[in-house]
């Protein structure tokens, strides 16, 4: 099989899992679209390593986060709110019933890599190291991240979710 046929195979079979991701990180369905091509562009060019890598969703995923930090730093004085451009989720989204969307508000107000953080520790449910590894910072600065973001999210949401993050 060529590379190009065995990375649309790759691309087809993940897209909805990372789209799911992406707008978790986005807040929208258009700008997760985009990052997710963003993403599957970079794989694409270097697809010829990634194939041969152990866990290539792995690398898939620690790619989109990356994107996504990297767009958001790219942006960082063109931001719009996430109010004002909320849509919401199209029927069967994956994202179980509506009262997520007090999940998702909240989850869109966190900063840029707070946001990542939450979305790879309790939706991907990567550990701390692999966190850190994704996003290519230190293990300290993810548990200081997520302890900060899930007090935010504790504080925003009340007690409709209490135990978002205790295992």
């Amino acid at each position: 099989m060529s590379d190009e046929e065995d990375f649309r195979q790759f691309a087809a079979s993940r897209q909805k899992q990372l789209l799911r991701s992406a707008y978790l990180l986005c807040g929208d369905w258009h700008g997760a679209e985009d990052l997710v091509q963003t993403a599957f562009g970079q794989l694409y060019r270097s697809w010829h390593r990634v194939r041969r890598v152990e866990h290539p969703d792995a690398y898939a995923k620690q790619v989109l986060y990356r994107c996504h930090l990297s767009a958001k730093r790219k942006r960082r004085f063109t931001t719009v709110s996430i109010d004002s451009v909320l849509e919401p989720a199209a029927s069967g989204d994956g994202f179980g019933d509506g009262s997520t969307g007090v999940l998702l508000e909240a989850l869109a107000g966190l900063p840029d890599r707070a946001r990542a953080v939450v979305v790879l520790r309790f939706w991907e449910d990567y550990s701390v190291a692999q966190t850190a590894e994704a996003l290519g910072v230190s293990q300290g600065t993810v548990k200081s991240q997520s302890s900060r973001a899930l007090a935010l999210l504790r504080e925003r949401i009340g007690d409709s979710f209490s135990d978002i993050g205790q295992d």
